[in-house]
C-alpha cells in the first residue's frame, strides 16, 4: 500500500458579503460563532448583550473579560479595532469566554496572516481538548468510589 501524505491545509475563516469575519471556537461544552467587524471601537456583545452585562452574574467578571476575551487583541496590538459579536451556546460561562477567545483568535487569521505565529506562540489558536470526564457505574462520580469502612 502506497504512503499518501496529504499536506496539512488549515482552515481559514470566512469573510462574509457585508464584510464581517466569521469563525467558530470551541471549549468544554461551548460553542461560539464570532463575528468580528472591523472600524469598531472593541465592543463586545455576546447573545445580544454586552459582554458585561451576559457574564454579570460572575462576580470577577472585569478581570476575566479582560484576561480572556481580549487577549488575542492584546496579543495582535489590535486592541479597539474590531467589534465582536458572540453567539454562545452551551457550557457554563467559563467555557463560553474560552470558546469566544478561540473564534476572536481564530477571526484574527482572516485579518493577517502574520498574526498567526504571535498567536500560535500565546497558544491561543489551539484548542483545549479537555472535556468532563464520564461517570462509570459502582462509582459515585467519574472516579469517586465507594466509601470503605474497615469495621
Amino acid at each position: 500500500m502506497a504512503n499518501t501524505q496529504t499536506s496539512y491545509k488549515p482552515r481559514l475563516p470566512k469573510v462574509l458579503a457585508d464584510g464581517k469575519i466569521h469563525a467558530i471556537g470551541r471549549r468544554k461544552e461551548s460553542v461560539a460563532r464570532v463575528f468580528l467587524q472591523a472600524n469598531g471601537d472593541g465592543k463586545v456583545i455576546v447573545n445580544g448583550k454586552p459582554a458585561e452585562v451576559y457574564f454579570a452574574a460572575d462576580p470577577y467578571i472585569k478581570d476575566r473579560l479582560e484576561q480572556l476575551i481580549r487577549r488575542p487583541f492584546y496579543v495582535t496590538n489590535t486592541l479597539n479595532r474590531y467589534d465582536v459579536i458572540a453567539n454562545c451556546t452551551g457550557g457554563g460561562f467559563t467555557g463560553q469566554m474560552e470558546a469566544i477567545q478561540l473564534g476572536i483568535a481564530r477571526a484574527l487569521l482572516a485579518v493577517s496572516e502574520d498574526y498567526r505565529t504571535l498567536l500560535r506562540r500565546e497558544g491561543l489558536l489551539t484548542r483545549d481538548p479537555r472535556m468532563v470526564e464520564r461517570k462509570k457505574y459502582g462509582f459515585h462520580k467519574a472516579r469517586r468510589g465507594q466509601q470503605f469502612s474497615k469495621r
